[in-house]
């Protein structure tokens, strides 16, 4: 990694993509869908107080059923029954309120695609009208804070059972073969530089399904690049990321070889993991850049966000 691409600054901005209608209806504006996206989050999680209010009740009574039981020589038939059907209602209310809370998760990765740029209305693999609105253009240090907000609220996926196993794009889990990048979208695209081909972050502006190829928009600033790409040189980010408790095999391993965003750039370079996560509270990983200016052609470790660290792709290998 040379030290010019390493300490440049970039920028970018924020493409808007306008949603199909049917004819004669005016589309909805994105305030209007984030407002309406917003005002049924707002409610989901109203649901959610609710179902946690119930269930401490339940909780309760559990314990005061326990206590009562303490003084008992003998286990009645009569407080079996009772701590049966309370751990019934207790599970009852968890899977009720897992299930709001899954559904709220759901509404906030819809309201982050949006005010990102993305078009949540429209079908995925279909390429837009060529009409855009004018473009709102950010400072650099506005887009970082961005990427830092998106990468905070990378949705955490909850397993709706304990068989369930982490869905594609979930941390360390490949997308299937045959995924369509939404419009709108952030990805890492491999594109052509000055003196070589670089890893960017970039938004998904068209995907031509008869050619198979992306169009992308670098979110760079200074220099607003379209690329038009052929599939294999776009990488999708995560959609979410997994719980490394219940699932580790949707991280990545120590040792393991990526892509990951270089701290204060939109540029992605090869590095190595140092050390993963192991909670939920954990949302970075601690990596290793490649660069030859350090004696064991390793930076110091730095931190990463999930949202932000792709397997790497040797692209040399993947012709």
């Amino acid at each position: 990694m040379s030290s010019k691409r390493r300490t440049g600054t970039r920028s970018a901005l924020s493409t808007i993509s306008t949603a199909s209608s049917p004819a004669n209806s005016p589309a909805p504006s994105m305030d209007s869908r984030s407002q309406d996206l917003l005002l049924e989050l707002q409610r989901l999680i109203v649901q959610v107080q609710e179902e946690r209010d119930k269930g401490a009740v339940t909780l309760e009574a559990i314990s005061k059923t326990q206590e009562r039981m303490k003084s008992e020589i003998k286990v009645t038939s009569y407080y079996k029954g009772k701590l049966r059907h309370l751990y019934n209602s207790a599970l009852s209310d968890a899977t009720a309120e897992a299930e709001l809370i899954r559904r709220s998760l759901d509404k906030i990765a819809a309201i982050r695609t949006l005010q990102s740029g993305g078009n949540g209305h429209k079908p995925t693999g279909y390429a837009s009208s060529g009409d855009e609105p004018p473009r709102k253009v950010m400072r650099r240090g506005v887009l970082m804070t961005m990427l830092q907000q998106d990468a905070l609220t990378l949705p955490l996926w909850l397993a709706p059972t304990p068989e369930a196993t982490p869905p594609p794009l979930c941390g360390a889990t490949p997308a299937e073969s045959n995924y369509i990048v939404p419009v709108g979208h952030k990805v890492a695209a491999r594109v052509k530089g000055e003196e070589e081909e670089n890893w960017i972050l970039a938004t998904v502006i068209l995907y031509y399904p008869s050619s198979g190829r992306y169009e992308i928009e670098d979110v760079d600033e200074e220099t607003r690049d379209r690329h038009t790409l052929s599939r294999r040189k776009v990488i999708p980010l995560p959609l979410g990321k997994p719980n490394p408790e219940t699932h580790p095999e949707a991280v990545y391993p120590v040792g393991a070889v990526v892509l990951a965003l270089y701290p204060q750039t939109t540029c992605f370079y090869k590095a190595v993991v140092h050390r993963n996560p192991h909670s939920t509270h954990d949302d970075s990983y601690s990596v290793l850049f490649e660069d030859s200016t350090y004696p064991d052609g390793f930076s110091p470790p730095l931190n990463i966000p999930q949202l932000y660290l792709v397997a790497y792709r040797d692209f040399k290998k993947s012709r």
